[in-house]
């Protein structure tokens, strides 16, 4: 019986993690690919199968990224209007019949921002549904760094700093497990063709699982875990906002090509777990990081640690720098934790006040937030650009490194650790502590 359990549970798995379905679930959304009439076959004449399972991650070096098929030299990358050509296996180009003749509902995309370690743009493809890849463009920013960059200090400035320092720590954990887990698995991403590469920025790395539908699922379901009973507000309301959020940013992921419904399911399972561990510690790391006197001693070795032991897993990939800036913004906004509550800054609320209810809607209200986040995201924006431009250069220098390609630079373990930690720690510092000292001095607080 165990055995038969465990056969099923393996073939269901394998099913799952076939590209055809995240195939037919682009199509069934509009999402049409400008691929060759057929995938050039390798020299043995047989198609390769796309087996789920562990296997090597796809670099630029080897073959080309992108949505053509692998090793098809012939076939061009597509950019701008050259996305007309489509390329025969004789060789030979004529015009796409479907690019000749585009109907005024469809639309031609290219996939959505350039992969920052291979440089490769992708294939433009055609969207049938706008609404449903507005929709799903949206749902996938809901995990990348710009929207945590705005998210959490917007929670943090105008609506409650507490609820904000502790959904960054659960973020830069389940970022750090999810990463590491990736590494550690190797599975690359699903196969194209058959699968359309919407998005092409994450394509260089592993994809098991999801870290996407991780912090898609952390992030609300620990917001409403950390808020309910704390604000008032139906219990319903609060599960569904999560669910609806969650859902949205998970189905997002395959909808841009970028994982299987395997992927995707083990992530959303994987976040609950971490969730689950977190919930009945969370409150005693963070009177940690307030009140013990060697806090950030603990903070920094911890984190620093913790980027070791994920940029030791594997080469140098773009989920590493992720990793690191996670938990140099966790560091960060831990420290600032540490500094406010040894100088009596920001108190939170005291428990006689909870629970606590949304003052009433007016002019004034609006302007001060709108004015908090505006200068206050103006202040963290410059602040990392200031520290890309010091560090980079920095430490180049101070290891011997040419620092004329960047990108190349970052692939050497020694500029790219400390220079996301530097980054980032600063950045999470400045959000937490030096931004509402600012709004002190502005009369925003």
């Amino acid at each position: 019986m165990a055995n038969d359990f465990v056969k099923t549970f393996v073939q269901m798995c394998n099913y799952l993690q076939q590209p055809c379905h995240v195939a037919r679930f682009q199509s069934f959304c509009g999402v049409k690919g400008t691929f060759p009439d057929k995938a050039t076959k390798p020299e043995g004449g047989q198609s390769e199968p796309d087996c789920p399972g562990p296997r090597q991650r796809v670099q630029s070096s080897d073959v080309r990224v992108g949505n053509g098929a692998a090793g098809d030299a012939a076939a061009p990358r597509v950019n701008g209007m050259q996305g007309d050509i489509t390329v025969r296996p004789d060789g030979s180009a004529a015009a796409a019949a479907a690019a000749t003749n585009v109907d005024s509902d469809i639309a031609r995309a290219k996939p959505l921002r350039k992969n920052s370690l291979t440089g490769d743009v992708g294939q433009e493809f055609l969207i049938h549904n706008k609404f449903l890849f507005y929709l799903f463009t949206f749902g996938t920013e809901l995990g990348n760094e710009m929207f945590f960059i705005v998210f959490f200090p917007f929670l943090f400035w105008n609506i409650d700093a507490l609820v904000s320092r502790r959904l960054i720590v659960v973020w830069a954990w389940n970022l750090f497990l999810g990463q590491s887990t990736k590494d550690m698995v190797r599975w690359s991403r699903p196969a194209s063709p058959p699968v359309v590469k919407v998005e092409v920025f994450y394509n260089s790395e592993y994809s098991m699982p999801s870290t996407h539908a991780m912090t898609g699922t952390a992030i609300p379901f620990c917001l409403f875990m950390l808020t309910y009973g704390r604000w008032q507000y139906p219990f319903l309301f609060g599960f569904c906002v999560a669910l609806s959020w969650s859902v949205l940013v998970c189905v997002s992921r395959v909808y841009m090509g970028m994982h299987s419904i395997l992927e995707v399911i083990t992530g959303f399972l994987y976040s609950l777990l971490i969730l689950a561990f977190f919930q009945p510690i969370l409150d005693k790391i963070d009177t940690f990081y307030m009140m013990e006197h060697y806090a950030p001693l603990v903070i920094i070795v911890s984190h620093v640690s913790l980027g070791l032991v994920a940029f030791s897993l594997d080469s140098w990939s773009t989920s590493r720098g992720d990793t690191a800036q996670a938990l140099g913004t966790g560091a960060g906004a831990a420290l600032a934790t540490h500094v406010n509550y040894q100088l009596g800054l920001l108190p939170d609320p005291p428990l006689s006040a909870l629970p606590l209810t949304l003052p009433p809607i007016s002019t004034s209200l609006v302007v001060h937030s709108l004015l908090r986040f505006f200068v206050g995201v103006a202040v963290l924006l410059v602040t990392r650009m200031v520290m890309k431009a010091v560090t980079i250069p920095f430490l180049c220098l101070l290891f011997g490194l040419p620092s004329d390609d960047v990108r190349r630079a970052r692939q050497h373990m020694r500029v790219e650790l400390p220079y996301r930690y530097i980054v980032y720690s600063v950045v999470g510092f400045s959000c937490v502590c030096v931004v509402p000292l600012l709004f002190r001095i502005l009369n925003l607080a």
